[in-house]
């Protein structure tokens, strides 16, 4: 004869206990495993399956006061007069070295042991019938990186300008700001580029050609270049009153890529 089910009653068993006992604080532990782990590891990673990530940073920043000058006169062609803080490049200028007066000042402006900023001023003696259309400004620095790892590195700031009106003077307003073209690293100590990036040893012209100088410079991974320069060009020079070179140049916070 077949069985019906008529009536059922679950039975629910129930486990209690206090805080301070090994139940409630196994539970607690147990909850914490669950969840703390994974959250740690995803901050000390930054982010999970990222290959490169991003910090920023103020660089130490020094200029190195090491300067090569090259002036275009007009309007001949091919005229031009040179400087440099390199005796070799200088004794092979022979008529067309000039010597002008130069005055650099660093500022750290909110006083925290880094500096913020170049002040340069050149100033060529030029006679009468000298013309400047043109400049071209090589000024070296030592560039370092220390939060993540530490990065040391001799780098410069390039610039030129040239006008078809003779000029007085020349304003220069811009930032010194780091090119990556891969990331640093995130630990150890680079140093890599840490060489001059003149040879200013060198008795041979080629080392001083200006080409030959960037060309070498843009082979690095990691350089700086002069930007937002915005040149001003002031005409209106005085008889016998010497070329100006004014310029200001920043030390910004960077923004570092790096590998994980």
């Amino acid at each position: 004869m077949a069985l019906y089910e008529l009536f059922s009653h679950p039975a629910e068993r129930g486990y209690r206990a206090g805080l301070c006992s090994k139940a409630a604080l196994f539970l607690l532990l147990a909850a914490a495993l669950t969840y703390l782990p994974p959250l740690l590891v995803a901050f000390r990673s930054h982010g999970f399956w990222l290959k490169r990530s991003y910090y920023e940073e103020q660089p130490t920043v020094r200029f190195q006061h090491q300067v090569l000058l090259v002036v275009l006169l007009g309007p001949e062609r091919g005229g031009f007069l040179a400087w440099s803080t390199f005796p070799a490049f200088n004794r092979l200028q022979g008529d067309h070295l000039r010597v002008p007066l130069v005055s650099a000042r660093e500022e750290d402006r909110n006083q925290d042991g880094k500096m913020d900023m170049l002040h340069f001023k050149l100033e060529l003696p030029l006679q009468s019938t000298e013309h400047v259309l043109g400049v071209q400004l090589i000024l070296t620095f030592s560039y370092q990186l220390h939060r993540m790892s530490t990065f040391v590195m001799q780098s410069m700031a390039f610039l030129q300008s040239s006008f078809a009106i003779p000029g007085s003077q020349l304003y220069v307003n811009g930032d010194l700001r780091l090119q990556q073209k891969q990331p640093l690293s995130y630990s150890g100590l680079d140093v890599r580029y840490n060489v001059s990036v003149i040879n200013g040893t060198s008795p041979f012209a080629r080392d001083y050609d200006l080409t030959h100088i960037l060309a070498a410079y843009q082979e690095r991974n990691v350089t700086t270049i002069l930007t937002d320069a915005s040149p001003i060009w002031l005409v209106g020079r005085a008889a016998e009153a010497p070329f100006v070179i004014n310029a200001v140049i920043r030390y910004p916070i960077e923004v570092i890529s790096y590998p994980f």
